[in-house]
């Protein structure tokens, strides 16, 4: 259980910098303050780090990029990517937040590519929901595990020291906040202590903690959980029993395409290149251009909390061509497909009747007939055409979106607007930019503010440990 103790601790050892967590906030942190010279630490809970990073899609946004250049992106900037963020929050997001991650990010992508050979690639198929310009970073392979792959290997390049199996339990802290050390529980069921003279939060948000799941998010608390088990709310309880600042606890990502039973992530990408969902009845029951996030709820109001994805095979070989996990879908047997619509339908056991009507009209709206009553555009979409091809799909809860509110140097606040002495918060850890409810998550806002905040509070904590810090 997470834990504040005020008693003297007797450490084992010191480290300039000691991290929890070693998701892509963790690692970017540790390499920030290993280039100015910190001994860095890094605590990870498994024996194998990976995190919510490496369930995800591996994408980031970033505005004014070198990567974007290179592809004739030459109008995006931190302000116009901050318009963004806000106006997918209807203006709820913590705007000096957002601003600060959206200024950040970008320097954080080019040094990550400089100082830990992360390669970037800009993804220009498409524009995600809610992005103005092609802005979605990845690494060639297209998987968070392969982004989680390069950033271990750059800190295994730089001999940062990382523990694993090492799971955080007590912080503890003098009477005026500072972090001391902490207390890690190790599989043989001894406890270590570790001295810090900056102490970094990287370990996500409370996903993973159905009690404090159903006290915050009681929306999606019947939602599959499609996280990292670990994101068990550390960060959460320790700031509040220290009197930090939280905010936008209630904010998190959801995902409305998660193959079922099969916990395959099934790219909102075929979305937007005109695939449809539809009920168990057979039914579309809403604007699938409203964005990802806010489809999980949605998924989850229809009956069974099931869904189905209905495309075409030229939709279908776009994600064989793009996207491993939908290879991995293929693999499992997920994607049901027919030649016509009664042959689908015979694949999916959805009604025959309502799935030809629902496909027809959809295919009306594709060539320029009518308006869909549920509103969405359908006039630049080639109509869906035989073979089809469909996967069922739930709602799922990826990660929350609230906790730790930073300031601008990473810092976690009080509720009295000071810093914390030496204390940071990054990543799922702190106060992401989606503001307090699941629309207002924008794609990529989780790695967005993993490796912006993780730069910051890293760059930071090493220059308090060498004397640098202003």
């Amino acid at each position: 259980m997470p834990q504040i103790s005020h008693e003297t601790p007797t450490p084992g050892f010191t480290a300039d910098v000691v991290i929890i967590g070693a998701g892509a906030s963790g690692l970017t942190a540790a390499l920030a303050a290993a280039e100015q010279g910190a001994e860095v630490v890094v605590l990870e809970r498994d024996a194998s780090p990976s995190g919510s990073t490496s369930m995800s899609s591996g994408f980031v946004p970033a505005p004014g990029t070198l990567f974007q250049h290179a592809i004739g992106v030459t109008d995006d900037t931190p302000d116009l990517f901050c318009a963004d963020l806000m106006a997918k929050s209807y203006g709820k997001s913590d705007e000096r937040l957002t601003r600060l991650a959206a200024r950040t990010i970008g320097p954080a992508m080019e040094w990550l590519a400089d100082a830990a050979q992360v390669e970037w690639h800009v993804l220009d198929d498409f524009l995600y929901p809610g992005h103005t310009r092609h802005r979605m970073h990845a690494v060639p392979e297209k998987t968070g595990a392969a982004l989680e792959a390069r950033l271990l290997a750059a800190v295994a390049e730089a001999e940062i020291a990382l523990v694993t199996e090492a799971l955080a339990e007590t912080l503890y802290v003098d009477e005026a906040g500072k972090a001391l050390a902490v207390g890690v529980s190790r599989p043989d069921g001894s406890v270590e202590v570790i001295a810090c003279k900056t102490l970094i939060l990287a370990c996500n948000g409370y996903g993973g903690n159905a009690d404090m799941v159903a006290e915050y998010i009681p929306q999606i608390a019947q939602g599959e959980y499609y996280g990292h088990a670990g994101n068990t709310g550390h960060a959460v309880v320790w700031g509040q029993a220290l009197g930090a600042e939280l905010k936008h606890l209630s904010g998190y990502q959801g995902h409305g395409s998660l193959a079922h039973p099969h916990g395959i992530l099934i790219s909102w990408a075929l979305m937007m290149q005109g695939a449809i969902q539809v009920n168990t009845e057979g039914r579309r029951f809403s604007n699938e251009m409203g964005g990802y996030s806010e489809q999980a709820v949605k998924v989850i109001g229809q009956p069974g909390g099931i869904a189905w994805n209905i495309f075409d095979k030229a939709r279908h070989d776009f994600a064989v061509a793009g996207f491993p996990d939908y290879l991995d879908a293929v693999d499992a047997g997920a994607i049901r497909s027919g030649e016509t619509v009664a042959e689908l339908a015979e694949a999916t056991g959805l009604p025959s009747d309502a799935i030809a009507e629902t496909i027809a009209a959809v295919q009306a709206l594709a060539e320029g007939e009518g308006t869909d009553p549920l509103g969405r555009d359908f006039s630049n979409t080639v109509p869906l055409a035989g073979p089809f091809y469909a996967v069922k799909v739930t709602g799922a809860l990826f990660h929350t979106q609230g906790g730790l509110v930073i300031a601008d140097d990473a810092r976690v606040m009080r509720v009295d607007g000071t810093s914390f002495p030496n204390l940071y918060a990054s990543g799922g850890a702190a106060c992401g930019v989606s503001g307090p409810s699941v629309e207002g998550y924008l794609s990529g806002n989780g790695l967005l503010t993993a490796i912006a905040y993780g730069y910051l509070a890293g760059r930071h904590a090493a220059a308090q440990t060498t004397g640098e810090y202003t």
